[in-house]
């Protein structure tokens, strides 16, 4: 199968690579030789890497952040975590996938996923936004929230 490599895909492009419908957001990629560690699997620490890099597309895509400094919030990740369920070798296509599961008035939590093609590691990370310019929270634009339920699924706690 052919993967439309470090180009967002939605569902149901992401459908046609086996991917459930309770993942919106997806990248696909393939394992590179720096992203390896002295044994020759997918360094811990590449996972976060590829977390990060689908979290800027769904910033942007969902209408949170352009990243453009002193309009835009501060996004500050409050914790993350990645739970490894299988290794991944070098030239492996893999696909990570983003969405988000709760969210409050100026925070949320995303949730992501690797498939290659099955499911080899999970994570998550609580995201707040911080206002562009001195102190204060930043509130979750309305759009977003809409978007986070409709599309993500995810549950109001605030």
């Amino acid at each position: 199968m052919t993967y439309p490599y470090n180009k967002p895909m939605l569902q149901p492009e992401l459908a046609t690579h086996g991917i459930s419908d309770d993942w919106p957001l997806g990248v696909a990629g393939r394992v590179r030789y720096a992203e390896l560690d002295p044994v020759n699997h997918v360094n811990n620490t590449t996972y976060f890497r590829w977390f990060e890099a689908i979290r800027i597309d769904y910033m942007r895509l969902w209408g949170i952040s352009e990243y453009e400094h002193g309009r835009d919030p501060k996004l500050v990740i409050r914790s993350t975590d990645c739970h490894f369920r299988h290794e991944m070798l070098l030239h492996e296509d893999y696909i990570v996938t983003a969405r988000t599961r709760a969210f409050r008035n100026s925070s949320f939590t995303m949730d992501y996923a690797v498939f290659a093609p099955d499911l080899r590691a999970t994570g998550s990370a609580v995201v707040v936004l911080l206002q562009p310019e001195g102190p204060g929270k930043f509130p979750l634009p309305q759009s977003a929230k809409d978007r986070f339920v409709t599309v993500d699924g995810a549950v109001n706690e605030g």
